[in-house]
């Protein structure tokens, strides 16, 4: 018995991911479009920030603003993808307890942070529609700088407790996580401790967060509408509405996403445990990489500074090849 007893209160260093466990044979199939779209966010989020920095008629506010959900996603992408395909390529499941944690810390804090960037656009947006001739001076570069930090110290902040609270329980033998990245959830239910809090403070944080963020969204663009419906011009109000269509595509790609995994969370009894753990990777995958061509193919501007960056590649290219042959 004591054995038996020292063996359950030994403590765990190391946690094992185990991804898909209905569907093994799977995940070699799923990592050839799960890295087409992780190459796809990182090379279409880092073009755009390229563009928007070399590009001086893009340095405004709302593409200073893009470029902060450029950077989230990067990093989200970054802090669960890789992860997940050495997984699938090289069966390297085992993830440090701090690391473990970490990654918790990330997700749970960048989504929110993504959610309330959407929430400043979608203030940009009204602004620029409904008091067009105060927008230049409300809408400034100490706007967006005090809203970055903002958005990054309340999501930090009420996100913190969420891996803090999971890393103080107690881990016995059990070690094995039923899911390719560490959720709050997964982790804390392999505790010998009582979880309701932890539960508690997560579905509160993360619906106080999102759900302030989303109100504020609508809140916006029901005052957008309700001036563009006022518009006597023709064709003023397609043009102004056409401003806000961009955003509003991401939001939509962002909640959709986010709204179908929460569903399948709440119905995990009635459907296949492997469905969340799809559903949370792509929510991971998805936005991350449709967000910067939404924009580049809607936006002139950013259009037109891509395609110029592209004919700056070309040249460099030219003259280097030229330089190469040339016989000094």
């Amino acid at each position: 018995m004591a054995s038996a007893s020292n063996y359950s209160s030994a403590p765990v260093s190391e946690f094992l991911l185990f991804c898909f466990p209905n569907y093994q044979s799977w995940q070699h199939w799923l990592s050839l479009p799960f890295s087409l779209l992780f190459l796809l966010a990182l090379g279409a989020n880092a073009t755009l920030l390229v563009t928007i920095w070399l590009e001086e008629s893009l340095h405004q506010p709302m593409y200073y603003l893009l470029s902060l959900i450029a950077i989230l996603d990067m990093v989200l992408c970054l802090t669960v993808i890789p992860k997940v395909l050495a997984i699938f390529w090289f069966d390297l499941r085992a993830i440090s307890f701090s690391a473990c944690f970490l990654q918790m810390f990330i997700v749970n804090s960048f989504l929110p942070m993504e959610s309330c960037t959407f929430m400043v656009m979608a203030y940009d947006r009204y602004v620029a529609i409904c008091h067009p001739l105060r927008y230049p001076s409300i809408i400034t570069d100490q706007f967006v700088a005090r809203a970055a930090i903002f958005v990054v110290a309340r999501n930090g902040l009420f996100s913190l407790p969420v891996p803090v609270l999971s890393s103080r329980l107690r881990y016995c033998a059990e070690k094995v996580i039923q899911n390719c990245i560490c959720t709050n959830l997964s982790v804390s239910k392999l505790s010998c401790d009582d979880i309701t809090f932890n539960r508690l403070y997560q579905f509160v944080a993360g619906w106080t967060l999102l759900g302030s963020d989303l109100v504020l969204i609508v809140l916006s663009y029901s005052f957008i509408l309700k001036a563009v419906l006022r518009l006597r011009a023709e064709g003023a109000a397609a043009k102004a509405l056409s401003t806000c269509g961009s955003h509003l595509i991401l939001i939509l790609f962002f909640s959709t996403v986010l709204l179908v995994l929460v569903i399948t969370n709440l119905a995990r009894r009635r459907i296949p445990p492997d469905v969340p753990i799809l559903l949370n990777i792509l929510h991971h995958l998805i936005p991350p990489a449709l967000n910067p061509i939404v924009y580049g193919v809607r936006t002139k501007e950013v259009k037109q500074g891509i395609q110029k960056l592209l004919s700056r590649l070309q040249a460099v290219k030219w003259v280097r090849t030229y330089l190469g042959n040339k016989n000094w």
